[in-house]
C-alpha cells in the first residue's frame, strides 16, 4: 500500500510506516499534477503540511485514496467534511506540535520587548559607525515577569503558550467560547509539578487587561481582534499571531503601531500569506516569521510518529 507524504514526513515516520509494510513516496508533486500521480501510482493515503490542498477536486478524481492526513493542527487546506462523506478516513497531529509554536510565541515575545528584531536589522549597517546611538535606542527594554499574558484561545497551543508564562512567572489570564476552567501542570527536570487553576475570562476583559496578547484560534470568518478592540487596550500592549492569518486585522494593527498604541507585534501568520503585504513586511516594530510554528525537528519527529502510528491502525 503506498503513502504519499507530499509535504515531507520525518524519518521516523518513514520507518515506522515501512516496518508496517507501507511504500513511502516523498516526491513532491506539484498540485495541478496531484490528480495524475495519486492515480498512476494508486496512492491509498496522502499526507500534507501548509502546502499541499486537498480539494472535492481531488478527492473526486483519486478513487484509490483511503485517507488524507494533515500534519499539524488546522486541516482548512482539506475539504473534510466532504472526505468523509466519501468515506475517507481524515487524521491530523493536534498535539504534535504545541510546544513547538509555543515557544516560538515567546520568541517574539522576548524579541519585542528587547527590540531584537530591529537591532538585528541595524547593527549589521550601523554597528561600527552608530554604536552608542544604538545602545541608547534599545535601552529601554522591559521584563515579561510580572506581566500578564491574554491567551485569546485556550486549546492545546493556547495551554501549551500558558505553561511557558508561567514558568517565567507571568500571570496568565484566558478567553475561550469551550473552557470555564482549566488546571494547567508545570511539570519540571527533576520530576517535580505545580498545578495552576485558570479561570475562563471574558473576551473585553482579556483584551482591556493584557500587557501582551496572543491569539490561539482555528480559521476565523471574521477578524478576532481589529479597530475596535485594539482601542480598548493598554497603551503599549504587545501583540502575537501565531494562530491563522485573517485571525487579526492587519490594516488596523499597523495603525495601532504607528499611533503607538500597539507597542510591538510578532507575526508568524499572514492575511495574504504566502505573499505578505509589504506594508507588514517593512513594519520596523514587527518581528517576523514565514509560518514556522510547527516547524521544529521535535515537533515534525513527533508529526510524523503520530500520522504513521494512526495510518497503520486505520490501513491494516
Amino acid at each position: 500500500m503506498r503513502i504519499l507524504a507530499n509535504d515531507g514526513i520525518s524519518p521516523s515516520g518513514i520507518e515506522n510506516l515501512e516496518s508496517s509494510g507501507f511504500e513511502v513516496i516523498t516526491t513532491k508533486v506539484a498540485q495541478e499534477q496531484l490528480s495524475n500521480f495519486i492515480n498512476d501510482h494508486k496512492i491509498a493515503a496522502i499526507l500534507v503540511r501548509s502546502a499541499t490542498e486537498v480539494r472535492k477536486k481531488e478527492i473526486d478524481a483519486c478513487p484509490t485514496l483511503k485517507l488524507i492526513g494533515r500534519g499539524g493542527v488546522g486541516m482548512d487546506n482539506i475539504d473534510v467534511d466532504y472526505a468523509r462523506s466519501k468515506g475517507l478516513h481524515v487524521i491530523n497531529t493536534p498535539a504534535a506540535s504545541s510546544e513547538s509554536v509555543a515557544e516560538l510565541v515567546f520568541a517574539h515575545l522576548f524579541s519585542g520587548v528587547r527590540f531584537l528584531h530591529d537591532a538585528n536589522r541595524n547593527m549589521p549597517l550601523e554597528g561600527d559607525s552608530k554604536f552608542k546611538q544604538l545602545k541608547k535606542a534599545y535601552a529601554n527594554g522591559s521584563e515579561l515577569r510580572g506581566k500578564t499574558l491574554g491567551i485569546v484561545g485556550f486549546g492545546r497551543i493556547g495551554q501549551a503558550t500558558a505553561k511557558v508564562a508561567l514558568g517565567l512567572g507571568m500571570k496568565v489570564i484566558f478567553t475561550d467560547h469551550n473552557q470555564e476552567e482549566k488546571n494547567i501542570v508545570l511539570s519540571f527536570f527533576d520530576g517535580q509539578k505545580i498545578d495552576f487553576k485558570l479561570q475562563n475570562n471574558a473576551f473585553d476583559k482579556v483584551i482591556k487587561n493584557s500587557d501582551f496578547i496572543t491569539i490561539h484560534v482555528p480559521t476565523q470568518k471574521d477578524y478576532v481582534i481589529g479597530k475596535n478592540e485594539f482601542e480598548q487596550m493598554k497603551d503599549g500592549v504587545g501583540i502575537i499571531n501565531a494562530s491563522r492569518g485573517g485571525t487579526l486585522d492587519e490594516v488596523a494593527l499597523v495603525d495601532a503601531l504607528e499611533s503607538g498604541k500597539v507597542s510591538f507585534a510578532g507575526l508568524d501568520v499572514y492575511e495574504s500569506e504566502p505573499n505578505p503585504e509589504i506594508r507588514i513586511l517593512m513594519q520596523p516594530k514587527i518581528s517576523l516569521t514565514p509560518h514556522i510554528g510547527a516547524a521544529t525537528v521535535e515537533a515534525q519527529d513527533r508529526i510524523g510518529v503520530e500520522l504513521s502510528n494512526q495510518i497503520i491502525e486505520l490501513l491494516k
